[in-house]
């Protein structure tokens, strides 16, 4: 039990980071020319004080972003001070080019068929004064024996996401279990390090848990395919926390058709 609130008071610590969800100020999707960026409420992308009324500007053709900095003004590129053009790396890259002013951070994001810059602001006082998340009481019951099935060939499947579009996600297997004399089964993603990712829903959501579902990563497969689903862990979406996140939710195959009182509830507050 002692393991399993270690693991929810780092998952309310991670939240409070600099740069994670409680700190997101902004998402804007880029329009191809110049979208401009500064403090003045002309601009695209309007940035909190203390920035300049107008800092420089993305320039978007379609397919690649170049930053240009305004006549007189700097930031920080990937740490190094940049007072010319230059092209941005997105996160569709692996490591996406971040710009920086004071406690402003910006990168640029593929979401579907859209490009976008998101932005954080470290000095929000949501980093401080947001609720601590709130869970079920710790449920011997809800940590579940399963076997891990992975299908010979990855399989292709659309999910939802908050923007209302469907996205295509990959399945590697599924996981099958038992549960109020009755067995279920829900889809999942392998992981480099042997962990399967599940986003799934049922039937307590939004009644007691996040509307659109939870999240759960599981502990490393065993060799014969053994794991613990433990639902304990299971956990909200960054959207619960931010209007700024742009998450994926369960495929119609993960929909549950049980309750799982356990892991993370509702956050009224967002």
């Amino acid at each position: 039990m002692n393991g399993i609130l270690d693991w929810r008071a780092e998952m309310d610590a991670n939240l409070r980071r600099e740069n994670d969800w409680l700190a997101l100020a902004g998402l804007f999707w880029l329009q191809r020319g110049f979208n401009t960026f500064g403090s003045s409420p002309d601009c695209d992308i309007v940035l909190p004080a203390p920035a300049p009324r107008l800092l420089g500007a993305f320039e978007f053709d379609g397919a690649r972003i170049t930053l240009h900095v305004d006549v007189g003004q700097s930031v920080q590129l990937n740490g190094e001070s940049l007072q010319s053009a230059a092209p941005l790396r997105t996160d569709r890259d692996g490591s996406p080019s971040c710009v920086e002013f004071g406690a402003l951070r910006m990168i640029a994001i593929y979401r579907s068929n859209r490009v976008g810059v998101r932005l954080w602001d470290n000095s929000r006082s949501q980093r401080r004064d947001f609720p601590p998340r709130l869970w079920f009481p710790v449920s011997e019951q809800f940590c579940l024996p399963a076997t891990y099935t992975p299908y010979p060939v990855p399989m292709k499947v659309s999910v939802p996401n908050v923007l209302g579009e469907l996205e295509d996600d990959i399945m590697h297997g599924y996981v099958s279990f038992k549960f109020g004399g009755k067995s279920h089964r829900l889809e999942v993603s392998e992981l480099d390090d042997g962990r399967l990712y599940i986003q799934f829903m049922d039937l307590t959501n939004g009644v007691q848990t996040y509307p659109s579902g939870r999240y759960h990563y599981t502990d490393a497969v065993t060799e014969d395919g053994r794991i613990i689903l433990d639902f304990n862990k299971a956990y909200n979406p960054p959207c619960a926390f931010t209007d700024y996140a742009t998450c994926t939710f369960a495929p119609k195959q993960n929909h549950l058709k049980i309750a799982v009182e356990a892991g993370e509830l509702n956050q009224p507050s967002h």
